[in-house]
């Protein structure tokens, strides 16, 4: 092991976001049976629930957008692993006012917040606009967004993200209800488990955590332990059981 080196990032995780391999696999089934042939991943990250459509439906092709060219880089070692990379495309850019699309299939995990400069809770409503424009007629969008599963107390908030207030999300309903005054009508509805949350996190941090015990004395030790202790104080002291995440079918109304 390379004592010098700085910790790794996100090994332990499938997918950047809590989604479990089962819940996953039925998305996938779902948007299959649609037989998209193209897709658009928004805020992609490494683009792993795009990459299993790619490989449920031949001759499907992917673009994924992002701003993280780490990311970007893991999903291209991916797709050349599975063979896809003939079929599908990594772009280091803003998603933001983005020209591509329209696609039959449009995907965006937790990204809402890449698709316009509107703060919260504006945000949602800015890129539900964005994304009816960018779905071709018959299409579906997979949405995946925060909601308060209740309403959060003040010393919740107070232990979540700087500047995070009851307002700047909804309830479940609240945010379908977005949805279908932006355009769409909701064909499946469901949203992440305490078991998928629980992985999430935990994965999140394992590797920095074990490399933390590792490496004490490291030059980057002091500035990562703050930051992972303060993730961790976020989660359990702040939106544990508080926040929840949507994952929302969606097909464009005509």
């Amino acid at each position: 092991m390379d004592d010098t080196a700085p910790p790794p990032r996100l090994t332990r995780l499938t997918f950047h976001g809590p989604l479990s391999e089962a819940r996953a696999a039925r998305i996938v089934g779902r948007l299959a049976r649609a037989a998209p042939a193209t897709v658009l991943d928004l805020g992609c990250g490494w683009g792993e629930l795009m990459l299993r459509v790619l490989e449920a439906v031949p001759g499907t092709t992917g673009v994924g957008v992002d701003v993280n060219g780490e990311d970007l880089a893991r999903g291209r070692a991916e797709a050349a692993g599975r063979g896809l990379a003939g079929r599908v495309e990594f772009a280091e850019e803003s998603a933001v006012d983005t020209a591509r699309g329209p696609a039959d299939l449009v995907l965006c995990l937790g990204a809402a917040h890449a698709l316009s400069d509107a703060e919260p809770p504006a945000h949602i409503p800015a890129a539900l606009a964005a994304l009816r424009r960018l779905v071709a007629p018959g299409g579906r969008v997979v949405l995946g967004e925060g909601f308060w599963e209740r309403a959060p107390t003040p010393a919740e908030l107070g232990a979540m993200w700087p500047g995070a207030h009851a307002g700047e999300l909804t309830d479940l309903a609240g945010l379908v209800d977005l949805a279908t005054a932006a355009g769409f009508r909701p064909v499946w509805v469901e949203a992440a488990g305490a078991d998928e949350w629980d992985d999430f996190e935990s994965g999140y941090q394992a590797d920095v955590e074990e490399w933390l015990a590792a490496h004490p004395g490291h030059p980057l030790a002091e500035e990562t332990r703050e930051r992972v202790d303060r993730h961790r104080t976020s989660w359990l002291r702040g939106y544990r059981g508080v926040l929840g995440i949507a994952y929302l079918t969606l097909v464009p109304a005509a």
